[in-house]
């Protein structure tokens, strides 16, 4: 969420973000009613001083034993209108609020301006796509032939858009888990959490997906309950409501979880392999820090969900995200993108994004630099470190063999127990 003095001194930068995102924003009502609520709260002090004063007078009459009752008719009249702006006051708070929940973030200066993903800029490259002496294949198709993926299993138990893994399929993806884990917290220093899977409407909030983007959640029937889309909701919410030690900032965490999407609105997108799943694992990278860290912050976290694409051999790129592609919550994000050959193209592995204090402000999660310090809100930053079905697919391409089988990356042959995935004995 914005600041709302910020919106106020500045609603023409604000609707020019907001249209910089592909999005209208009128703020003829924010205005009108931030103005009447800084009236009416000026109007209720002005009252709560004039009923302070005549409380005192109806001691001096009680006390001189004269007749207070005019006076104490007087006091109850301005209480009935201190009562009724109060009541006001809640009223224009809960729809400023409203408001303020739906303003995205502005991106930051240095946001590239465009339209859609075509025009994110490459930032840099890393490795060089495979060359193939045969036609390669899609990882559907690979894991189905190795035995090791059953989309249509996953589709008659669950429905379109679920995956069964077996066997050295279900090792795989285990497998890259762990590895991303191990080298998150052994390599980069964070912390690792394991959190609940279900969440809270003001975790949701929170973070950035509610209100706006409820229909992309799933919901638990009859209750305030959420799935989450992500590990960055529960972890970032591990901190609402607190005020943070200053000089323990910035804290690194990193998570393991099953995260959940309605894919609302991309009906014929990726409706084959693990590109666009309902369901799927992560691991997510959760950052705190002070505002004059997290722009170099954020360089670090890209740079480590990197070091894990480069130690997996696996080719990509870095895209900066113009203001069009942008998410909501987002001042600025990179994009890292592996190379999938059957695809001949990149796809997103990971987002790696600066909230600045927009979610700081939505969650309330403040710090002190010292003792005597008045608390500030921290900047939030995340990133996919990295999808893990995502991995593997990208590696079942990247590593796919004429024979059928699959060379597994050596970083990730202690967790499988084998160098290659081979393919199956006709029986």
């Amino acid at each position: 969420m914005l600041d709302m003095k910020f919106v106020r001194e500045n609603p023409e930068k604000v609707i020019e973000a907001v249209h910089n995102r592909n999005g209208e924003l009128n703020l003829d009502e924010f205005l009108a009613l931030d103005k009447e609520r800084r009236e009416v709260t000026q109007q209720v002090e002005v009252l709560k001083n004039e009923r302070n004063t005549a409380s005192k007078e109806i001691g001096k009459l009680k006390k001189a034993g004269e007749n207070a009752e005019e006076k104490m008719a007087e006091v109850r009249a301005i209480g009935d209108k201190i009562a009724a702006d109060d009541a006001r006051l809640r009223e224009i708070e809960a729809r400023l609020k409203e408001i303020m929940l739906a303003i995205p973030n502005v991106p930051a200066d240095d946001c590239p301006i465009g339209k859609s993903d075509a025009d994110n800029p490459e930032v840099r490259k890393w490795g060089e796509p495979r060359k193939f002496d045969f036609e390669p294949l899609s990882h559907w198709d690979i894991g189905e032939k190795l035995g090791i993926l059953d989309f249509e299993r996953g589709h008659k138990i669950s429905g379109a858009r679920f995956t069964v893994y077996k066997g050295l399929g279900s090792r795989l993806e285990r497998s890259v888990i762990n590895f991303y884990l191990d080298l998150h917290t052994s390599q980069h220093g964070y912390t690792e959490f394991f959190p609940p899977f279900i969440v809270n409407a003001d975790s949701m909030q929170g973070t950035g997906q509610l209100p706006k983007f409820a229909e992309d959640m799933f919901k638990l029937q009859g209750m305030d309950m959420y799935l989450i889309p992500t590990a960055e909701v529960p972890i970032t919410n591990l901190h609402r409501d607190e005020i943070l030690n200053g000089d323990e900032l910035p804290l690194r965490y990193c998570a393991y979880s099953a995260c959940f999407r309605a894919e609302a609105g991309s009906a014929g997108k990726d409706t084959r392999g693990l590109i666009r799943q309902h369901q799927f694992n992560k691991v997510e990278l959760v950052k705190f820090t002070r505002p004059e860290q997290s722009w170099d912050e954020l360089e670090s976290l890209t740079n480590n969900a990197e070091h894990a694409l480069q130690l997996l051999g696996l080719p990509y790129h870095v895209v900066r995200l113009c203001t069009g592609d942008l998410g909501f919550s987002s001042a600025t994000t990179y994009d890292l993108e592996v190379w999938l050959p059957q695809a001949n193209r990149y796809r997103e592995i990971s987002s790696c994004s600066n909230f600045l204090d927009f979610q700081a402000r939505r969650a309330n999660i403040r710090f002190r630099r010292d003792a005597k310090s008045k608390p500030e809100f921290v900047h939030t930053l995340n990133g996919s470190g990295l999808a893990v079905g995502r991995t593997v697919a990208a590696i079942l391409e990247n590593y796919q063999q004429a024979d059928g089988s699959v060379v597994v990356p050596e970083v990730l042959r202690k967790y499988m127990g084998c160098n290659v995935i081979p393919v199956p004995e006709k029986k």
